[in-house]
This record gives structure tokens, C-alpha cells and sequence, in this order.
């Protein structure tokens, strides 16, 4: 994909989790032994989590991110044979602080500088968001936290995405998403927001509806291609 400048964006959405804040962060900050299981703990938390939320969301049977990510961290470990009762809890505490990735801070200042809106959109409650961001002291850096309690149902279900538009008051046109996550990518192309997939790891592109308009490997390009040096 082309990585010639976005014209007339006006506002920055972001996903947060594995965009803007590392889901690995709490696993590599658990003070509780994991036994070598760090990465696939992760790996498969992570994958119960995006599985529950939009088998629940076809199954129409909505709860919240926290009891989604509770139940999937539950399997996780019980796949795993990890007993140890006081890791649940803790690793559950820890995903209230995640870390932002090391290029989030910087390309979030400077869209700031540049006089854009900013905001999260994220599978996350209201409650995990506004914990990550105040633990992170990035409060000052957006203009909205949106989750998708306020749709009552999950990523990619378009209403989730046009939460967006209402909120910040700017067409979809003028609202460049940014998702590390190459199904939300797509489902918010689909929608009609600007895209720009923040391919972290290369993964070939996804055979779904939508086609983000830009590529990018790191936050760090973001602010270049919508006019900052």
C-alpha cells in the first residue's frame, strides 16, 4: 500500500489493545512464576478473548470486556495447567495497566501538536480504558474514550464504528482509524472510516470486506502521512 499523504483527516481514532497499549505487558509484568508459559499465555488469552467476544456478539449474548477477558484468561490457564490461584487476579489487575507500546506517546503528542482530535475506540469497558490511559498519564492526549458498551455489542458490528462519527461530530471521511488488528482494520474500512492498518508483525492482508487506505509497520510513520515531518 501507497504511503503517499492522507488528505482532509481531521480527527485520529485509535483501537487500543495491541495498538496503542501491549496486551504482553501483563504477563511480562506478573511477579508470579508462569514457568516459560509467558508467550503462549498471551498468545492464547488473547485469541480466547477476540473469539468469545464475536461469538458472543453472533450468539447474541453480550457481556462486557471484562468478564469476556476474565472467562478467556480462565481457559488460558486451564489449558495451560496453571492453578496457581492468586495468578487470576493479579495477571486481571495487570490488564488494567497495560503498557503503551514505545512509539504510541510520541505519535500521539504530535497529532496533538497538530491540532487534531484524538480518541480511542476499543472493545474495552469504559472502566478498563479509563484505568490504561490514567495509569499510562495519557489522559491530556484525547478527546474521547469510546467503548463499545455505549453500542452494546462488539467489534467489527458497523454501529461500533459510528460511535465514532457521532461522538467527535466529524464524517467518516475525515476520520482516519488505527488498529493494529488487521479484522478491525477491515471492518472499519468496510464502515467507511479512512484506514491506516498498523501492521506490526507483516501479516499478509486479510481476505475480508474493506480495504484499509494505508499500511504502516509503526505509530512513528502516522504523523508524516497526514502532513507532519
Amino acid at each position: 500500500m501507497s504511503a503517499a499523504p492522507l488528505s482532509g483527516i481531521r480527527a485520529c481514532v485509535f483501537d487500543a489493545y495491541g495498538t496503542l497499549f501491549d496486551p504482553a505487558s501483563a504477563t511480562a509484568r506478573c511477579q508470579v512464576s508462569l514457568d516459560g508459559n509467558d508467550a503462549r499465555l498471551t498468545a492464547l488469552w488473547r485469541d480466547k478473548q477476540l473469539q468469545y467476544s464475536w461469538l458472543r456478539t453472533i450468539e447474541g449474548k453480550h457481556a462486557d470486556f471484562w468478564q469476556v477477558t476474565r472467562e478467556a484468561l480462565d481457559f488460558a490457564l486451564e489449558a495451560l495447567g496453571m492453578g496457581d490461584p492468586g495468578l487470576r487476579e493479579h495477571l486481571m489487575q495487570l490488564y488494567l495497566t497495560l503498557t503503551p507500546f514505545p512509539d504510541a506517546v510520541d505519535c500521539l503528542w504530535r497529532l496533538r501538536q497538530m491540532g487534531l482530535l484524538t480518541a480511542i475506540l476499543s472493545n474495552g469497558t469504559p472502566e478498563m480504558l479509563g484505568s490504561m490511559v490514567e495509569a499510562s498519564q495519557l489522559g491530556q492526549m484525547f478527546d474521547a474514550l469510546l467503548s463499545v458498551e455505549e453500542a452494546g455489542i462488539y467489534k467489527p458490528y458497523p454501529s461500533v464504528y459510528q460511535l465514532a462519527v457521532d461522538r467527535l461530530g466529524v464524517p467518516a471521511q475525515e476520520i482516519a482509524f488505527l488498529s493494529s488488528n488487521g479484522w478491525d482494520a477491515y471492518g472499519a474500512s468496510s464502515f467507511g472510516l479512512r484506514v491506516v492498518w498498523c501492521n506490526r508483525v507483516g501479516w499478509p492482508r486479510e481476505r475480508l470486506p474493506g480495504a484499509p487506505d494505508r499500511e504502516i509497520r509503526t505509530l512513528a510513520e502516522l504523523p508524516g502521512m497526514l502532513g507532519s515531518a
